[in-house]
């Protein structure tokens, strides 16, 4: 094994609880960076990994895809849920590495390119008025999170699917579960045979999406999906139900957690509201900025395929580093003022996306999604305030808030 740098402070990556409060989690992914950028983590229930905390060196891993593969561990979980995953055959897009990942990815791409986006931004920006609509109708006081952010970005990539709207429902079920699963809230004490359950619920109803797209094909996603072929194969099932997963799951949550958060870093920086107010021509930067200040996805994982050092840290064949966004998004070298928020910033060279071939193949819609709702939202709010306290999700992959009680006059 490598001489490993230990910091206690890299005990926050495996630790879902760390990421719900945000004020001691940056505290000590700014030590990291400063003291230990490249650290050795082992703690109970998580297999050991290198956390990386350096924009630069997290960039460098990302391009280095032959050197640095997504499989066997793209995301960090516990050992337990390692071989529960391993054991139901998940093969989504961020499980997979080139040359596969690359003829898997481009089923979906071109509905992302810019040609479907234009003609998607009609049904996001319809959308982003009905719910801004919905809260007007609910108000003076919501829980925005759990009554505007989960359902706007939700619909939005379900109307993609082509799924039913009676099934959305369900839908938020699954990801809430998913990827709230070390959350007490959102996994009910579930174990993990439960959690997998769910899983398993949800590949049964896309199967069920595959054969109806394969007997009566339509002109959504998920029919390209339940229809592609490889090296002149269909996709196998597990294959098919991977793809909705991952467009399903990702395309939902992360975009709920950025206008979450978003609204939550406007509320607290009223200069900035005003300033989005006085000049809509930000809203672009105003996003980008949103989504860095965020970064709904916390980390991914990637495994050495030979020996290779990480900022002159030896890292052997067959170990993993973690690649921490939120720290490389507040990177001094990298930001002025990294902890300003400022919907003026530019150049904003945030990695929320990632980077290299696995960047997100949803990044478009997602900054479509942001840049409509706020559009929508902003000359029509008059004011608003909390009007309660903020709660996160513990996790370590994918969150952000899960409760924003906020009071507000709109019109």
């Amino acid at each position: 094994m490598s001489t490993p740098i230990i910091d206690e402070a890299a005990r926050v990556f495996a630790t879902p609880s760390a990421y719900t409060d945000e004020t001691a989690l940056h505290a000590a992914l700014t030590h990291l960076r400063a003291h230990a950028p490249v650290s050795w983590v082992d703690v109970d229930g998580y297999r050991p990994f290198w956390a990386v905390t350096k924009h630069a060196d997290i960039m460098a891993v990302e391009r280095a895809n032959n050197l640095f593969t997504n499989c066997p561990r793209p995301v960090l979980m516990t050992a337990e849920s390692d071989e529960l995953q391993a054991g139901a055959g998940i093969s989504t897009l961020i499980h997979l590495d080139d040359p596969r990942h690359r003829v898997v990815r481009a089923i979906g791409a071109d509905w992302f390119r810019p040609k479907a986006m234009r003609e998607m931004k009609i049904r996001v920006d319809e959308l982003a008025k009905r719910y801004v609509d919905h809260m007007l109708a609910i108000g003076p006081e919501c829980d925005f999170v759990q009554e505007v952010a989960v359902n706007f970005p939700l619909y939005v990539i379900m109307s993609l699917l082509g799924v039913p709207e009676s099934d959305f429902p369900r839908m938020l079920r699954y990801t809430q579960e998913l990827f709230g699963n070390d959350d007490d809230e959102f996994s009910h004490g579930a174990t993990k045979e439960e959690q997998l359950g769910v899983l398993l619920d949800m590949f049964g109803y896309f199967n069920e999406l595959t054969a109806a797209r394969r007997a009566e094909p339509t002109t959504d996603l998920a029919s390209a999906i339940a229809n592609a072929a490889v090296d002149g194969e269909p996709l196998s099932d597990i294959d098919t139900v991977s793809y909705y997963v991952i467009v399903a799951t990702a395309g939902h949550d992360t975009t709920s957690a950025t206008i979450s958060g978003g609204l939550h870093a406007l509320i607290e920086h009223p200069d900035q509201l005003q300033r989005l107010r006085d000049d809509p021509g930000l809203m672009a930067t105003a996003t980008e900025e949103m989504i860095r200040w965020v970064t709904p996805v916390k980390e991914f994982m990637r495994t050495a395929q030979a020996d290779t050092e990480v900022r002159g840290i030896r890292v052997k064949a067959g170990e993993s580093v973690l690649l921490s966004y939120p720290s490389a998004n507040r990177d001094e070298d990298v930001f002025d003022e990294p902890f300003t928020f400022d919907v003026g910033r530019d150049p904003n060279r945030h990695i929320a996306f990632g980077h290299g071939v696995h960047f997100c193949l949803g990044a478009a819609l997602a900054r479509m999604e942001v840049t409509s709702f706020f559009t929508e939202l902003i000359p029509r709010l008059r004011s608003v305030e909390l009007a309660g306290r903020p709660e996160h999700v513990a996790t370590t992959f994918v969150g952000g808030l899960k409760h924003l009680p906020i009071r507000y006059i709109l019109s």
